[in-house]
């Protein structure tokens, strides 16, 4: 399958009418990530797809912005319920994201912006969300460029043998710690030289891979760009790695914190530069910064406490926060300093801060989305900085990270800073979310309670 588009495995609808019209596309999948972060959405005809989806959008029913991880229908949600009779919204295609699917036999992909059916959009969509904040920064003559670092583990089970063993006893895909071996590493090649090619072949830019501390764990990396495409990408190629762990009958996770070694993170790298593409974060005061980059720094460590919730979504985000893990506890910042929250590298135009505290779980357009609101609130209220950490910010008496997923909520939900910059109805829509989990989580029994009081209670 070729095409003709400069950018590798994207498409024009030009483009795409002659691969339909030959015969060599017969599916588009229209697609959005829902609250949890998942990429949810139809298979269309591709026909059909060029003669109406591609122009007026297609339907979907509006529980999936308000269910639970297991797709059940819940409670407590104002966009949808069993009251409002389940009724549609709209997946309007963004035809910049139109891509191949390389993965899958004569597929196309294309991600949705979500509206209601008078074409207001939906805003407690997680894409809108974050246009919302990129939009606010345009107001400032600022644009956001951004690069996720996302961990997972890989198993040699397949995802419905890990399904029947209830993801106990599985084998993880190294013997030991793996961090930027190659040895070990290599075994695992040929499945992870599919992902990178995949998605490089997806209209991604592959920059490499390299082993991390857990057993099996890996991070494939990509190159930086606009903080939209980003995040749009970070959504095709989570599912899309599964989807390609599941033909080579493996299984990969990038769950928080799988076990009691080294959590999956996902460090966001997000800097701004002004809109005719100028270097702003850099500057000639200390450490190399400008009084803008600041106050985004002030901001962040200002907000971080309570706008959590959008980088630590699940009851599982927060076991990973252990001191000396390598993921943050303090709520500080530093110069190339991973014991902080926030790490500041790079320098000149390449000047960014590193947020340290989502997990491989993490929706990365809410958590995006949270991080400029922090530094947006930094610059409106010229916040003063406050000094460098230097040393082991484990063992300081900075603030902490929230430890659980309650204080978090309890964090968001009083948060002026969240209501400003989301708004009443995106804040009580994932408060409703935290919510419904942790309710879930205080009914469960676990396998810990079980081991520990079956016969010694």
């Amino acid at each position: 399958m070729t095409t003709t588009t400069d950018r590798t495995g994207m498409l024009t609808m030009a483009e795409l009418e002659k691969l339909v019209a030959d015969r060599e596309i017969d599916t588009v999948i229209v697609a959005f990530t829902d609250m949890q972060g998942r990429l949810v959405g139809k298979r269309a005809s591709a026909r059909l797809f060029v003669e109406e989806i591609a122009a007026h959008g297609a339907e979907c029913c509006n529980y999936l912005l308000a269910v639970d991880v297991e797709m059940n229908t819940v409670e407590g949600y104002t966009i949808s319920s069993w009251a409002k009779g389940y009724g549609d919204m709209a997946m309007i295609p963004d035809l910049t994201t139109l891509r191949l699917v390389p993965w899958l036999p004569a597929t196309a992909l294309v991600i949705a912006d979500m509206t209601w059916l008078d074409e207001t959009p939906v805003v407690q969509s997680p894409r809108e969300i974050l246009k919302t904040q990129i939009a606010k920064l345009a107001e400032k003559d600022l644009v956001p460029f951004v690069g996720t670092e996302l961990e997972f583990i890989l198993f040699e089970d397949s995802y419905r043998e890990g399904w029947a063993k209830k993801y106990e006893g599985l084998t993880p895909a190294s013997d030991y710690n793996i961090d930027y071996a190659l040895l070990a590493s290599t075994r695992m090649e040929p499945l992870m030289r599919d992902i990178r090619n995949s998605m490089d072949a997806a209209g991604m830019y592959s920059e490499g891979i390299k082993g991390e501390c857990n057993f099996g764990q890996q991070e494939i990396a990509f190159r930086y760009t606009d903080a939209l495409a980003t995040c749009d990408n970070h959504s095709i190629y989570k599912n899309g790695a599964k989807e390609i762990a599941d033909r080579h009958g493996k299984s990969l996770t990038f769950m928080a914190k799988f076990n009691e070694r080294e959590g999956n993170s996902c460090h966001i790298h997000l800097s701004v530069r002004s809109s005719s593409g100028d270097a702003v974060m850099a500057g000639d005061g200390e450490h190399g910064f400008s009084k803008l980059m600041e106050h985004w720094l002030a901001g962040q460590l200002k907000a971080m406490r309570e706008l959590t919730l959008f980088f630590a979504p699940n009851i599982n985000s927060y076991k990973r926060y252990v001191d000396g893990s390598f993921a943050p506890t303090a709520v500080a910042w530093g110069l190339d300093n991973r014991t902080c929250a926030l790490r500041v590298v790079g320098h000149g135009s390449g000047l960014r801060v590193e947020n340290r505290v989502p997990g491989g779980d993490v929706n990365q357009y809410l958590a995006t989305a949270a991080i400029i609101a922090g530094g947006l609130y930094g610059i409106e209220h010229e916040l003063e900085l406050e000094p460098i950490f230097e040393g082991n910010a484990y063992g300081s008496d900075a603030p902490r990270v929230p430890s659980t997923l309650r204080e978090a909520a309890e964090l968001f939900a009083s948060s002026e800073i969240a209501l400003a910059a989301f708004g009443p109805e995106v804040v009580e829509h994932y408060l409703n979310n935290a919510r419904i989990e942790q309710a879930a989580y205080d009914a469960a029994v676990t396998d810990w309670e079980r081991v520990r009081g079956f016969e010694r209670f």
